[in-house]
């Protein structure tokens, strides 16, 4: 029986726990630091808290984080009848679909959206908002641009302003569908990393809502520091539905990993451990091109759902080999950064090619995230999911931290 034959037959019961809504963190600690941090180490299980987690790093170990930035995606019009229609931004389609260039557009944009309160919404009106700016007043006017596919185009009317300023002014947090509340002033800097830079994320890489700048500079005095960037999608709340789970439609999520990165990853010994689970889906993502490119399969950076189990796990080259491919590739097509995408389904069976060690949250029982995690430490997962509960942890988005090292 192949991998993907034993995948089809994973029993998604198996990856099921309790979570009651008052474990649910619905708002941060006040301390970003102050949040629990439980230690996974070869099977044994420490109580910490995060402003101590350097004691626990790997001494020969590297960090590498997302800094993707969050932006407003919620935004609201409200109809001369009184309806209000919530518009939330999912992923651009025109004038580019590369979400780093889309922020940048200026005066007209289209965007794949999910739509509130649509009915109230019929396919040939138009929507608008006025701003007071510093431009002067703004008119932001939206419009269906494919009513069946929720395309949306936005244009304002005023050429000196991009797109992610008129997010700015519009939207509001994009807080995580199970927090059930809206969002708050508070929100706005804490569901989002100290590190964050590139604007793109419908929802944040929360693995990283501990850190501060304190911690982060604390660490880089002993362990190297690497960045990249995975613009999460909605769909990393998106909940497995099918008996098989090969069948889940897995999103599509935009990477950029600059040159510096890939070099460090080509030469370096380091152990690697990532912050989060979009910078382990990035890091394998970018082994796997490295992967296609030495074995000339491809040379355009998109990775698919189930590449890795159908390409198999024996007999592949080495990190370094992998990353070492990137980098010629990078240097002979004059690129400064990589980009790409990836649909990489990471569930039991998969062997770990790039990560060695994980900060994370507690994530949801039969979710893509808890199948990463039961990839990442085996049968382990459910000894520390009931340890965190039994301890009193507070879980998802808000919740408090975890390092996992197998």
């Amino acid at each position: 029986m192949n991998l993907l034959e034993k995948a089809s037959q994973i029993d998604l019961k198996k990856y099921q726990y309790e979570l009651s809504e008052e474990r649910i963190a619905k708002f941060p600690l006040s301390e970003r630091d102050q949040s629990q941090l439980l230690v996974y180490q070869k099977g044994a299980i420490q109580h910490q808290h995060f402003y101590d987690i350097k004691s626990f790093l790997p001494k020969k170990s590297s960090l590498i984080f997302n800094n993707t930035k969050v932006i407003p995606a919620r935004i609201h019009f409200l109809k001369q009848s009184g309806a209000n229609i919530e518009i939330f931004l999912l992923s651009p389609t025109d004038p580019t679909p590369e979400v780093a260039q889309a922020m940048l557009v200026k005066n007209k944009c289209i965007w794949h959206c999910m739509v509130g309160n649509r009915k109230r919404w019929k396919s040939q009106d138009h929507l608008e908002r006025f701003f007071e700016t510093e431009y002067g007043k703004i008119k932001v006017t939206a419009t269906y641009s494919d009513y069946e596919q929720n395309h949306i185009q936005f244009e304002w009317d005023n050429e000196a302003v991009p797109f992610v300023e008129i997010v700015e002014l519009m939207g509001s947090t994009p807080l995580p569908p199970y927090l059930n509340r809206s969002a708050t002033e508070e929100d706005k800097p804490r569901y989002q990393t100290v590190y964050s830079k590139n604007e793109g994320a419908v929802a944040a890489p929360t693995a990283g809502l501990h850190f501060t700048d304190a911690i982060l500079k604390d660490i880089q005095q002993s362990h190297p520091i690497h960045e990249l960037t995975l613009h999460v999608g909605a769909g990393t709340f998106q909940p497995i539905k099918a008996n098989n789970v090969l069948e889940h439609n897995m999103h599509c999520e935009q990477i950029q990993i600059e040159k510096s990165t890939i070099e460090f990853l080509a030469k370096s010994d380091s152990e690697i451990i990532t912050v989060g689970t979009t910078s382990v889906r990035s890091l394998e993502s970018a082994y796997w091109f490295g992967v296609q490119l030495i074995n000339k399969e491809a040379d355009t950076f998109h990775i698919k759902k189930l590449y890795p189990y159908e390409k198999g796990f024996e007999n592949l080259p080495s990190r370094k080999e992998s990353f070492y491919a990137i980098q010629e590739y990078m240097e002979s097509e004059n690129l400064d950064s990589l980009h790409g995408d990836t649909e990489i389904f990471i569930f039991p069976g998969y062997m770990f090619q790039v990560v060695n060690g994980l900060i994370t949250n507690f994530h949801q029982p039969e979710s893509t995230l808890i199948l990463l995690i039961a990839a990442f430490i085996g049968e382990d997962w459910q000894k520390v999911y009931d340890e965190a509960l039994k301890k009193g942890y507070r879980f998802l988005s808000y919740g408090d931290s975890s390092l996992l090292l197998p």
